[in-house]
């Protein structure tokens, strides 16, 4: 097949497109081929052939110029990372993983000595994949770092492991073995210039096939790696200014804090006897402490209980202990009980220190009368407290302290008085109902609002303390108390607590405060003379059952002691020991239609015969045990354990002698 003979300006404007299109190399070649081909005279083919040489250093002249405005680019870029400097690390990364693109290398990495250790260790790496090789570390003078840093030289092997210049060991061949290296490009990170500069690293580039390095290339690293070394001085001059700045800033601030100090010291003294000449009451002690010290502040009491509160660990509020759940018909979970345990164990410490001690994040210092332990004085959110303001925190315990004496001679007092009422409203209750009442508000004790009464009792010795203890423990909660024939009754307001809690806590902080077992039997709420007297009555009764039910030193109510309490109470609350007997099954039969407390009924009556039982309700067996099984999952497992069984039964009697 023949071609016709095209002209060489054809050839010659494709080789301009070519270069002007940033062609490769390979196809600027194919244009004197394609020329041949077409059939070019001998002259034209030449013509052509010479234009494609031209045309071929002109492109190796334009990838020189491309490859050179790169790397100016990266220095500069580098540059400016130098002058933005914030993070050296930042830096560093960025010079290698330059270096490894523009030598278009497999992998470049950043050695430094490290002085403590007395070698050099990887710094930065870009491009390695073995972890052995990351790890390394090199002695001085060992491999092709240990050369360029003993001659302030580059130097560059296109294959390491046959190079004999520098000296071989095997952790250092394992290493690069283990990452597939063969050529290396190695500089020096100097310092200074001239003969007196000081190397303080190397940069490496470096492929895993054998490679000679350009000089350009070689001066390319240089330039990075002057770079990196300007960056790791910039940084440790940074850092030593830091440091400067910082011990000047600590000296400047231990000048100023001791100045605080003692400004704070005359403020406190200021306060805190101000407090005092004025009458300031434990929440203003607290709300100063809190104010001067810059934390949450609480004030508890001997057994542990909370009387005020600053601050987030008060629930926010700052008053009595009644107004934040303190008071002692409140109630007292098992969490709060073993915390107010630890302020205690932690109060006990303070004293047996004579200090303030710190404890599970928080400081506590004991308040106390002689070695009557009155309380605590807790601070939160302050665990780095110094020295000043850990004798500004325990000369405020002991402000507290006086005024918690003062405050509890002022209650005992108020206590004796309102004894008296109590006993008159226990003793006739119907001569003059509205004189007690009367009475009661002159005292600033409210009668016809709802109270708990509880009636409490122990033995021995500890019986001529009960009084006091009960004194004590109403201390800053609302309540009152006096000694009435055999047992102390105490009248507090319910605080959200029913008798039965209510009496319980009483029984377990009484025995603390005493000593000894303190058997406590709560009623109520009763508002009213008439009321009280008649919770009175109940509470004693109450206390005669725990007693002859060898239940001493514990605490109930009549209610909690089942169908007992329907026969100790004065009401007999028969309606209500139904209800909580058999509530869910007549609520079941009532919204079903079912049988379920006949049933029961029926079972009982029958020896917990399932055949009589069958036979007495007329109905097959399996319907029997079926009825059984739903008794079983509304009342629980133990419904037909003896105790429980038999305050069934009662229950069932009552039920139906009721006529329901």
């Amino acid at each position: 097949m023949s071609h016709t003979p095209q002209s060489p300006a054809r050839h010659l404007r494709r080789l301009l497109e070519l270069l002007a299109a940033g062609a490769p190399a390979e196809e600027l070649g194919t244009v004197a081929a394609e020329a041949r081909r077409n059939g070019a005279t001998a002259e034209d083919l030449a013509e052509v052939e010479q234009a494609t040489e031209a045309a071929l250093r002109v492109h190796s002249t334009l990838r020189q110029h491309r490859r050179r405005e790169a790397e100016l680019t990266a220095l500069f870029d580098t540059a400016g990372d130098l002058a933005a400097l914030r993070d050296l690390d930042a830096v560093l990364r960025s010079i290698v993983r330059r270096a490894r693109m523009l030598l278009g290398t497999d992998t470049a990495y950043l050695t430094l000595p490290d002085e403590e250790a007395g070698d050099t260790f990887m710094r930065v790496t870009d491009g390695s994949v073995s972890e052995l090789f990351q790890n390394l570390r090199l002695q001085l003078g060992e491999g092709l770092g240990g050369l360029v840093a003993q001659t302030a030289r580059p130097y560059a092997t296109p294959d390491y492991r046959t190079d004999d210049r520098f000296l071989h060991t095997g952790s250092i061949d394992a290493g690069v073995l283990d990452e597939g290296l063969v050529a290396i490009l190695g500089v020096p990170l100097l310092l200074g210039s001239g003969s007196g500069g000081q190397v303080i690293g190397a940069l490496f580039a470096a492929d895993r096939t054998p490679r000679t390095f350009a000089p350009d290339e070689v001066a390319l690293l240089c330039s990075l790696a002057d770079h990196a070394a300007i960056a790791i001085d910039t940084a440790k001059a940074m850092a030593d200014a830091r440091i400067a700045l910082a011990e000047l800033a600590e000296a400047n601030a231990v000048i100023g804090e001791h100045s605080a100090a003692i400004q704070r010291a005359e403020e406190s003294h200021d306060r805190l006897t101000d407090l005092v000449l004025r009458g300031g009451d434990v929440a203003d002690v607290a709300d100063a402490v809190a104010g001067l010290l810059k934390g949450d502040v609480a004030v508890h009491d001997g057994s542990g209980r909370p009387l005020t509160a600053v601050g987030a660990h008060g629930g926010g509020a700052s008053g009595s202990g009644e107004e934040f759940g303190g008071a002692p018909g409140g109630g007292e979970d098992g969490a709060g009980a073993a915390e107010a345990a630890d302020l205690v164990a932690a109060a006990k410490r303070s004293r047996a220190a004579a200090r303030a001690v710190f404890r599970d994040g928080r400081w506590v210092c004991a308040m106390l009368a002689g070695q009557e332990l009155l309380g605590c004085l807790v601070l939160y959110g302050r665990p780095d407290l110094d020295g000043p303001d850990q004798r500004l925190f325990e000369r405020s315990s002991v402000v507290t302290s006086l005024l918690l004496l003062l405050r509890r001679s002022v209650a005992e007092t108020e206590n004796r008085v309102r004894g008296d009422l109590i006993t008159d409203l226990l003793t006739a209750p119907d001569r003059d109902p509205a004189g007690l009442v009367a009475r009661g508000r002159r005292l600033g004790f409210d009668l016809d609002r709802p109270h708990i009464l509880l009636a409490a009792r122990t033995g021995g010795e500890a019986r001529d303390r009960l009084a006091d203890a009960a004194v004590q423990y109403l201390f800053g909660g609302g309540g009152v108390s006096a000694e009435h024939e055999e047992a102390v009754v105490l009248l507090l307001p319910p605080g959200g607590a029913g008798p039965g809690k209510a009496a319980r806590l009483a029984a377990g902080q009484l025995g603390q405060l005493v000593g000894s077992p303190v058997t406590v039997a709560g009623a109520g709420p009763a508002a009213g003379p008439r009321a009280i007297a008649d919770a009175h009555t109940e509470g004693v009764r109450c206390l005669r059952a725990l007693r002859v039910l060898g239940r001493a030193g514990q605490g109930a109510s009549v209610a909690e002691l089942g169908f007992l309490g329907v026969l100790l109470g004065d009401h007999h609350d028969v309606d209500g020991f139904v209800t909580t007997a058999l509530g869910p099954l007549l609520e079941y039969d009532a919204q079903r239609g079912t049988q379920l407390v006949r049933t029961l009924r029926a079972y009982f009556d029958c020896g917990g015969s399932l055949t009589r039982a069958k036979e007495d309700l007329h109905v097959h067996v399996n319907t029997v045990v079926q009825r059984l099984d739903r008794v079983q999952a509304l009342l629980g497992p133990g419904w037909n354990t003896p105790e429980q069984a038999l305050e069934l039964q009662l229950a069932l009697r009552l039920h139906l002698l009721s006529g329901a």
